[in-house]
């Protein structure tokens, strides 16, 4: 009897097993976060990047991200970070808030830009009059290819977020006021 009981579980389980691996329309820049610190804390939170991690699957960084133009710096959405206490970047106070992250990048370095605007798709809507922060940071080459964007932060002296794809990296530092 209880071989029976083994079996009938089985056929019961069996469809929905095979049908659960069945995901149609999966995003193919899937939405991550990277936060700083790395801590479930709340009171020690001072940054959250949200963004969506486009794929090479075959192409090149030069093939996907436009030269000499502006990027939303991910796929998807806009890039978005927000800081949970009033930050320095580059000689520059940024207060506390939501603001979006554009990038233009060429050969050797990269124009981080910060705007006040938020929730908007890609960088069609992108307004330079919203920008609160623009400045150049040099690109640096890896010797590994990274497969996905990707954002990181960094605990060093000062902090820094760090982007890279493909063999391009750039880092951002900032201090936490």
């Amino acid at each position: 009897m209880n071989k029976i009981k083994k079996i009938i579980v089985l056929f019961l389980i069996l469809p929905l097993t095979v049908q659960a691996q069945s995901f149609k329309g999966l995003d193919k820049s899937p939405m991550d976060q990277a936060k700083y610190p790395n801590s479930n804390r709340i009171t020690e939170k001072v940054a959250i990047v949200t963004y969506s991690r486009p794929q090479l699957n075959g192409r090149s960084f030069k093939d996907i991200v436009p030269e000499n133009k502006v990027w939303r710096t991910g796929a998807n959405e806009a890039t978005q970070i927000r800081f949970f206490s009033d930050v320095e970047i580059n000689g520059k106070v940024i207060p506390a808030g939501e603001y979006s992250i554009f990038t233009i990048i060429n050969n050797q370095e990269i124009t981080f830009i910060l705007n006040k605007a938020v929730n908007i798709w890609g960088a069609y809507s992108y307004r330079s009059e919203n920008d609160i922060l623009r400045f150049n940071a040099p690109i640096t080459k890896d010797k590994k290819s990274l497969e996905a964007f990707s954002i990181a932060f960094a605990e060093e002296n000062p902090p820094s977020i760090h982007f890279g794809w493909e063999y391009m990296r750039f880092k951002i530092p900032f201090k936490a006021l």
